[in-house]
């Protein structure tokens, strides 16, 4: 599977929010990643219905929407209502996390699980078969601009192992201080979805830096 680029939003110009979900739409970018936090969860607050109604009216890729909030099940049909195509929940914040992701593909999204760094591949042994996607958080939630986690390559390894042996089909994503070279290691240890915010939008050239990241690790497979 050629890996997948996922721009996110939280990173944007608020100010000229159209103009980069445009601009997103015009680049090589896969999907368009929606952070959604609480102030709970994650020490911060990004955005909510409003914001997502207005991007999803000029977005015309997937809208991957990251849920980091308390309790997402009160909020599932809101977030498929406002446009997303896939919802990704943590597992930190789901007590009944089967019957969350079941309420999600319902809806007809593709359903999601986040890990934080500290939290274990192993404990989506037994849910592996329901998912659509992982997000390997590679940084703290809540912030952009953090430094990336080293100990990221060994989850990726590690859920790569697991989905050889359950879901083949499954993307594997990572979030959070991912640039061309950590991404190229990543694809080699088994990733094929990355979520960039502040290396597209703090660039000179946000599609540029976009194309980029869609192409880092090619040479190296090839």
């Amino acid at each position: 599977m050629n890996h997948l680029v996922a721009p996110s939003i939280l990173a944007a110009d608020f100010a000229n929010l159209q103009r980069d979900v445009e601009m997103i739409n015009n680049s090589e970018a896969d999907w368009i990643h929606v952070d959604i936090m609480d102030g709970m969860f994650v020490p911060n607050i990004s955005f909510g219905f409003p914001v997502m109604n207005a991007v999803n009216k000029h977005a015309t890729k997937p809208l991957d929407v990251h849920l980091m909030i308390v309790d997402p099940d009160r909020y599932l049909k809101n977030f498929k209502d406002a446009g997303a195509s896939s919802i990704t929940v943590h597992y930190e914040a789901c007590p009944h996390l089967h019957r969350t992701i079941q309420h999600i593909k319902e809806l007809g999204c593709k359903a999601g699980v986040a890990l934080n760094p500290h939290t274990p591949v192993a404990l989506l042994k037994d849910i592996i078969l329901d998912l659509d996607l992982v997000l390997i958080m590679s940084v703290n939630p809540g912030f952009g601009g953090q430094k990336f986690i080293e100990n990221t390559y060994k989850k990726v390894f590690d859920i790569r192992e697991l989905s050889f042996k359950h879901n083949t089909d499954l993307h594997i994503q990572v979030d959070g201080g991912i640039d061309p070279e950590n991404a190229a290691k990543l694809v080699i240890e088994g990733a094929n979805v990355f979520v960039a915010g502040s290396s597209v939008f703090s660039s000179a050239d946000p599609s540029l830096a976009i194309s980029e990241l869609k192409h880092a690790g090619i040479t190296s497979r090839s």
